[in-house]
C-alpha cells in the first residue's frame, strides 16, 4: 500500500473506531498484534537467513533472489537450480501460523502445558505438541563449550516412561507406578549433569541404568577444558573414565558422609537436579524419548538465560545464545 492510500485508510479507520464497542476495540487490537508478531517473526527468520553463505542443497556459494514464499525471501542456486528460503533444512520448515509463533514461545517461557498453550494461542492441542518439540530440536544443542575451572558432575534418575505410546513393551503402570526392584535399575533413565562455578551447564540423557565409563567418554572430553578440576562422587565409572583422560579429579565419598573437601562439593549440580525435577512435575510425566528436549528447554530457562520469545526463536533456528565459559 502506498503512502497516500495508507493515509486515507487511517482516516477511515479513525472514523470507524469511534463507533466500536470496548470488546470490538479489544478484538481489533488482537488482530493488529497478531500481524505485528508475524512481521517480527519474519524479520528474525530473515536475519538468520542472511547468515547463510551456501546453498543448503549442494553447498554452492552462488545464488540469487528468486521471489518470495510465504512472506520470506526465496533464493535460487546457480549450480543445482533448486530454490530455498531461510527455513530450508531447519526443523521449522512447513510450520504454519507464523503470527502465533512468538505468542506460543512466550507460553514455553512461562512453562505452560500443551493444552494450556493451545488454549492461550488459539491452536489445536496436537499442533501445540508438535510445535513444542520442533522448536526444541536445536535448542537442545545450544550449550556452552567448554566448561572451565571447578566442574561438578553427578547423575540423577527418573523412572522410565512410555507416555503416549500405543504399544508398550511392558505392562502399563497406574498413576506413574514404581520400579519392580529397589535401587537404580534398567527401569530408570540416567541424566548426567555437569555444572561449573560460573553457572554454565551441560547435560545428557545417557540411557537406562547406572552411568558407565563408556557413556562418560562419549560426551565429557569435548565438554571440558583441559585444566578443569572434575568433582564427582565415588562411583567406579568416574574412576575408570579419569584413568584414560588427563583431568584433575576430586572424588567425594558420599556413602561415608563426606560431602565436601575444602572448596570442592556437589551442591551446585544437585541444586540443578532439584530445580529440573520440580519444573518437570508441571507436565505430569514426560516420555523418556523426549527427555533430551526437556533438558534443553530447562537449560534455556535456567538463570534467565533466554527471557524473550525472540531469543527462544533464535535458539530454535540454530543461533547460539551461549558462549564459551569464562572466569
Amino acid at each position: 500500500m502506498d503512502k497516500g492510500k495508507f493515509e486515507r485508510f487511517l482516516g477511515r479507520l479513525r472514523l470507524q473506531l469511534e463507533k466500536l464497542t470496548r470488546q470490538q476495540v479489544g478484538r481489533t487490537q488482537d488482530e493488529v498484534a497478531a500481524h505485528a508478531a508475524r512481521w517480527q517473526c519474519l524479520d528474525i527468520i530473515e536475519a538468520f537467513g542472511r547468515l547463510r553463505r551456501k546453498c543448503p542443497h549442494c553447498g554452492h556459494a552462488r545464488f540469487h533472489r528468486h521471489g518470495y514464499t510465504s512472506g520470506l525471501q526465496r533464493y535460487r542456486c546457480l549450480r543445482c537450480t533448486h530454490t530455498f528460503s531461510a527455513l530450508t533444512n531447519t526443523p521449522l520448515l512447513h510450520l504454519r501460523r507464523r503470527d502465533r509463533w512468538l505468542p506460543y514461545l512466550q507460553c514455553m517461557l512461562d512453562t505452560r502445558t500443551v493444552r494450556a498453550s493451545a488454549t492461550k494461542v488459539g491452536i489445536h492441542r496436537n499442533t501445540s505438541f508438535r510445535w513444542r518439540h520442533r522448536f526444541l530440536v536445536r535448542v537442545v544443542h545450544d550449550r556452552p563449550i567448554p566448561l572451565k575451572g571447578i566442574v561438578e558432575a553427578d547423575e540423577t534418575y527418573l523412572l522410565e516412561s512410555q507416555k503416549g505410546s500405543r504399544c508398550l513393551n511392558r505392562p502399563a503402570r497406574r498413576r506413574g507406578g514404581v520400579a519392580h526392584s529397589r535401587g537404580i535399575t534398567k527401569e530408570h533413565d540416567c541424566i548426567l549433569v555437569l555444572r561449573d562455578r560460573g553457572g554454565q551447564t551441560r547435560d545428557w540423557w545417557t540411557g537406562r541404568g547406572p552411568v558407565t565409563s563408556k557413556q562418560l567418554s562419549w560426551g565429557l572430553p569435548a565438554a571440558l577444558d583441559e585444566d578443569v578440576v572434575l568433582v564427582t562422587d565415588g562411583a567406579k565409572a568416574y574412576r575408570t573414565f579419569i584413568a584414560a583422560y588427563p583431568f584433575a579429579h576430586v572424588p567425594l565419598n558420599l556413602a561415608a558422609g563426606i560431602r565436601s573437601r575444602g572448596p570442592y562439593h556437589l551442591q551446585n549440580v544437585n541444586n540443578y537436579h532439584s530445580r529440573f525435577k520440580t519444573w518437570l512435575r508441571t507436565f505430569l510425566g514426560v516420555a523418556s524419548r523426549y527427555l533430551p528436549n526437556y533438558l534443553g528447554w530447562r537449560h534455556a530457562l535456567d538463570g534467565g538465560r533466554i527471557t524473550t520469545p525472540a531469543g527462544l526463536l533464535k535458539s530454535a533456528l540454530g543461533l547460539r545464545t551461549t558462549t564459551a565459559a569464562s572466569h
